[in-house]
């Protein structure tokens, strides 16, 4: 089954020219479609402990929460602190009870069989080892639990515009990126179809793979604001890299971008461009004997 995501929402986010990974995906494309297809897949109940790996600001634990399960008791687990506190002040505002912890997905502060479920949404594509990740998920869901894993295939980025130089900023655009995204370095950018086998090597067996297809699609020349974030994104990006060779490429994928901008504003209502991905939500159970 496959589904796609409003465009309304992807048109500010999704962009292949500002990042290699949809690194920003969790926050900025949740709705009420995929909300629902969590608590189906989840499957939660009254006094169920649910976790979240990699929670981010909490836009899951709000939606959860939101649905009015009475007991459900939800926690989340997050690298980045700051992320955690503001994760506990969003669902505090939103008069929803959540614990959180600041943690590595690799080696999680929970007890064996802590919880009934346990899920992540574009988390694994940062993760270098991905069998020591979903090892604790398995470890940390009781058996019988449900395990989710929604990722994409970065690898897999369907990239289409009429300009010529259009195509080549995307392929200046992943070099550049991946060069210097090092929550990336060493990640496997497709990971998004191969967590199933993962996942039966982990004690977790693979019951369901839903597809979601996270689109964008663009007639006509852009505003200058466009381009202009576009723009500030990637000198922002030139900004932190300290690389001299890393510098260098940046400085040449602005000049390309600009020309880009260029061939675009003069092909006017012709100009089209196309993007678009998968995300893999991969459905699996804990096995009730030990692996």
């Amino acid at each position: 089954m496959s589904t796609t995501i409003g465009e309304d929402r992807l048109s500010r986010d999704i962009d292949a020219l500002t990042a290699s990974t949809l690194k920003h995906l969790r926050e900025r494309w949740w709705n009420a479609e995929f909300t629902e297809f969590l608590r189906e897949t989840l499957q939660p109940h009254a006094g169920d402990r649910v976790l979240d790996v990699g929670c981010g600001v909490g836009t899951a634990e709000v939606a959860l929460g939101r649905l009015g399960i009475s007991q459900l008791q939800l926690f989340g687990a997050d690298l980045i602190a700051s992320r955690v506190r503001e994760a506990y002040d969003s669902t505090r505002a939103h008069n929803i009870r959540a614990g959180f912890a600041a943690a590595d997905v690799r080696r999680l502060p929970f007890a064996d069989r802590a919880f009934d479920s346990t899920f992540c949404v574009a988390v694994l594509q940062h993760v270098r080892e991905l069998a020591s990740a979903i090892s604790e998920f398995a470890r940390v869901t009781k058996p019988g639990g449900r395990v989710l894993a929604v990722e994409p295939d970065n690898a897999a980025r369907y990239w289409y515009t009429s300009a010529r130089a259009g195509d080549e900023a995307f392929a200046l655009a992943t070099r550049f990126f991946r060069a210097i995204e090092t929550l990336g370095d060493g990640a496997d950018l497709a990971v998004g179809p191969r967590v199933p086998a993962i996942f039966g090597e982990h004690g977790i067996e693979p019951k369901a793979i839903r597809l979601f297809l996270v689109s964008r699609a663009s007639i006509g020349a852009p505003p200058p604001a466009v381009w202009r974030a576009r723009r500030d994104i990637v000198q922002g990006a030139i900004d932190r890299v300290q690389d001299d060779a890393q510098r260098r490429l940046g400085a040449e994928y602005l000049r390309l971008l600009d020309r880009y901008a260029e061939e675009a504003a003069a092909a006017g209502a012709s100009f089209v461009e196309i993007q678009s991905t998968t995300l893999f939500a991969t459905v699996g159970r804990k096995l009730q004997a030990e692996h």
